[in-house]
């Protein structure tokens, strides 16, 4: 077995691909295949890091999904983008590295972007990293054309250079989609009195492009950077994903490092470059480890959604098997009541087997309801009104360990506690989330489980709370427990694999 690497120097962290040796691959693939913490139906890394999901399209009849990618270690290093298809959303299928950071304009690595179908090829559009001897960064924003194959080659000629006299070198993460007569293209970046902005770009041909000025959205100060902007539109309402790095917390509170946010508004008027009637910024998650969330307009209509499920500049357990991070669930983004949703997608139905429901009354003793629970399950539970009580999930047989759900329905409150759900990590960030819901009304609550993966959707993604944690092979029950005696009922499904082990 191979002995894990300690200390990732620069050197180490920017060594061209083809220098890692045969052995040393095989050895980490065969270290994280060991891993307790792999997951079943989420995209997950072969080995090393996965970090923000780029690319996300449907080409040539097909699902495309790929990811911003260090192979060769868990920790942040000369990136490239990993590809995986899909027929259905559901089963995900490896395709190798398209884009390597082998040219002159990305050497210092493909960083995140997008993708657009262009008659019978896919267009990418990323940021290229490049650094010179003083370890000067320069982004580049650069093209590709991927063919029905899944070749891809490389534009050679950047599309878009930095403006130095309104950006800094922080100047990445483009989205791409189509526009009335033209290509839009926003860009997150900061700008030269280093405050967070979102550049728009204009092009006719996807070579020759134009800036238009600065995405108009909110008065407030977005930090010290932006990244990962992306404008989708439901019903012909826009919506604004993006990461606002150094935001204040008085202008939105959050817990986790950095936020993942978004706003609605009624229209975006191009020649303004202004979403109108822009409501305030809201958590997009209210959970510990999404960020960088890639969203499109699917051809069939809906608007979907991945998230990385990690964070910057956090440790997390699995580095030492290897492996950093996962993808979220693909997610339907709908707005009702003028509330923006987020649901798995119906496609993951496909998984289910072996189905139970439960019922009961609440009582202040916990009752078990499912012992042996897999690691891989779909639970649904409606709790009643006017209720106070627990849900304990990856419970051991002492109770000494299990992820804590606190609902109250009387006045509206759900808290979810990981601090005793296993490893410890990111205790500095909090070990708790706290969410407001409708008061003296029924709580549902959809929970996918994953090994070392929650995803917790609230009255059918009203709000939705995503983290990781990583417990042992004996926290497999599920209990419950309130003090007013109220029917409680709900299903739950054991969830088949989606991935290749």
């Amino acid at each position: 077995m191979m002995t894990q690497l300690t200390n990732w120097t620069t050197e180490l962290r920017y060594q061209p691909y083809q220098s890692w040796s045969p052995e040393y691959i095989k050895n980490l693939l065969s270290k994280v295949q060991q891993s307790d913490w792999r997951l079943a139906y989420h995209i997950q890394p072969q080995s090393g890091l996965l970090n923000d999901p780029n690319g996300f399209s449907y080409f040539n009849n097909q699902w495309h999904l790929f990811y911003q990618a260090f192979p060769y270690g868990p920790v942040h290093g000369i990136k490239s983008w990993v590809h995986m298809i899909s027929d259905d959303l559901v089963h995900w299928n490896y395709q190798g590295i398209p884009l390597l950071p082998d040219s002159q304009n990305d050497s210092h690595g493909v960083y995140s972007g997008s993708a657009l179908p262009i008659d019978d090829k896919l267009f990418l559009m990323y940021t290229g990293n490049i650094r010179n001897h003083e370890w000067e960064r320069k982004a580049l924003q650069l093209g590709a054309w991927m063919n029905q194959e899944n070749q891809v080659t490389k534009i050679e000629t950047p599309l878009i250079l930095t403006d130095t006299e309104r950006y800094t070198q922080n100047f990445r993460d483009p989205q791409l989609f189509s526009y009335e007569d033209s290509y839009l293209a926003i860009i997150g970046a900061q700008d030269t009195e280093l405050q967070g902005k979102i550049a728009v770009f204009e092009s006719t041909n996807l070579t020759d492009w134009q800036w238009l000025g600065n995405l108009t959205y909110t008065d407030l100060p977005m930090g010290f950077m932006v990244e990962c902007p992306n404008l989708v539109f439901i019903e012909n309402q826009p919506v604004l994903l993006f990461c606002p790095q150094g935001l204040a917390t008085s202008d939105l509170s959050y817990q986790n490092i950095y936020p993942n946010t978004y706003i609605l508004g009624s229209s975006f008027t191009k020649k303004t470059l202004t979403i109108e009637d822009a409501t305030t910024l809201r958590n997009l998650d209210e959970g510990f480890d999404v960020y960088a969330t890639q969203a499109f307009n699917a051809p069939d209509g809906r608007a979907l959604c991945v998230s990385w499920i990690g964070l910057p500049e956090i440790d997390y357990p699995t580095y030492e098997e290897g492996w950093l991070h996962c993808l979220s669930l693909v997610k339907e983004l709908t707005i009702k009541d003028g509330e923006l949703y987020q649901y798995p997608v119906q496609e993951l139905k496909k998984l289910r087997t072996n189905q139970r429901s439960f019922s009961g009354k609440l009582a202040k003793n916990e009752q078990e309801l499912i012992s042996n629970t897999s690691f891989t399950y779909e639970a649904e539970l409606k709790l009643p009104k006017n209720e106070i009580g627990e849900l304990k999930l990856f419970a051991d047989s002492l109770i000494n360990q299990y992820l804590r759900l606190y609902f109250d329905t009387v006045s509206g409150k759900l808290t979810v506690d990981r601090s005793k759900s296993g490893v410890p990590f990111a205790e500095e960030f909090g070990v708790t989330r706290e969410i407001d819901l409708p008061s003296h009304t029924e709580l549902t609550l959809t929970i996918f489980v994953d090994h070392s993966v929650c995803e917790i959707f609230i009255n059918h993604g009203f709000k939705v709370i995503t983290l990781r944690l990583f417990p042992d092979e004996t926290q497999t029950s599920l209990l419950i427990s309130g003090i007013n005696s109220g029917e409680y009922r709900g299903e739950i499904w054991e969830l088949n694999r989606s991935l290749t082990p």
